[in-house]
């Protein structure tokens, strides 16, 4: 069940036309027949936690990942973060070991990114939804076409963002990005397999604020 109600108003407000089109009417009826038949990560509360957390008018960085996790306690509606408490994954070990190698920060002992969302860091995913242990399983159900909607309106409606792009699907989007008034930084995904094609050495982070102390931006304190 999509909460609807419980969307950040600002956002609301912006894709308001989206919760009109067909195929967001029939997400919202295949995630309800999921709903009685598969448990759902995450949970209905926290489906638009990224939104909650970052205002549409607070948001300075896209971090853009792919699928919830599909794990018991791990996915909270935040890309790449895991709840407090919950094992540190390994794509998330690598952006850590980055952030420390970029940042010369200590080590994160938690997985859990809000500290960064309410920075103004929007942690999307381009899937909203998955099925308990079924990476993927909500794949091509509507939510693609949804968080397209939410990248090109941050482009065409704000100035001076920073799009952190990691891996060959995130990159797909830069088509949807205004380059000429936003910078896209792209790199391989941090995940085990592919981190050491040069996700490692992309120092995301110090490029990120060195932008946004470029435009008068406060940056943003990647320390957890």
């Amino acid at each position: 069940m999509l909460l609807l109600e419980s969307l950040d108003t600002s956002w609301r407000k912006v894709l308001k036309k989206e919760f009109s089109k067909v195929y967001f009417l029939e997400l919202q009826n295949f995630l309800l027949n999921e709903e009685k038949n598969y448990t759902l990560f995450p949970h209905p509360h926290n489906v638009f936690n990224a939104f909650n957390l970052t205002p549409f008018e607070n948001v300075k960085v896209v971090i853009l990942g792919q699928d919830p996790y599909h794990g018991e306690g791990q996915s909270h509606g935040l890309a790449f973060s895991v709840q407090q408490g919950t094992k540190i994954p390994p794509s998330l070990q690598n952006i850590f070991k980055e952030l420390v190698e970029d940042t010369g920060g200590e080590t994160p002992q938690s997985g859990d990114l809000t500290h960064w969302a309410q920075q103004g860091v929007l942690l999307l995913n381009t899937l909203l939804t998955v099925r308990s242990a079924e990476p993927l399983s909500h794949q091509n159900r509507g939510w693609e076409q949804f968080t397209d909607a939410v990248i090109k309106t941050l482009s065409t409606q704000c100035e001076h963002l920073v799009f952190i792009l990691w891996g060959a699907p995130a990159a797909k989007k830069t088509a949807l990005i205004d380059g000429t008034k936003h910078l896209i930084l792209k790199a391989p995904h941090p995940s085990p397999l592919s981190s050491y094609r040069g996700f490692f050495g992309s120092k995301p982070f110090t490029q990120t604020n060195a932008y946004l102390r470029e435009w008068g931006i406060k940056e943003i304190e990647w320390s957890l």
